[in-house]
């Protein structure tokens, strides 16, 4: 017998056996935890969203007041011709 058969042979008598039963609160605190874990999730989308937000208005306020597409003025004069 190979060893997949031994397991599958395993699993096929586990599952044709008794079945244990099932605490009574378990629906109502997978509900509660499923709820919560929405309610996390939701939040951190929220939060994510708005660091986005604010990290664009952040940059257009830069961008508007430092003007980095603008080449700045040149330190050096050019040279005199014709004196």
């Amino acid at each position: 017998m190979s060893p997949l058969d031994r397991k599958e042979t395993q699993v096929r008598q586990l599952l044709d056996g008794p079945h244990p039963a099932v605490p009574a609160g378990l629906a109502a605190a997978a509900r509660t935890h499923g709820r919560r874990l929405l309610r996390r999730r939701r939040a951190l989308r929220r939060f994510g969203w708005a660091v986005l937000w604010a990290a664009a208005v952040a940059f257009t306020v830069w961008a508007a007041l430092t003007r980095p597409w603008v080449v700045p003025p040149s330190d050096v004069s050019p040279p005199l011709q014709g004196w």
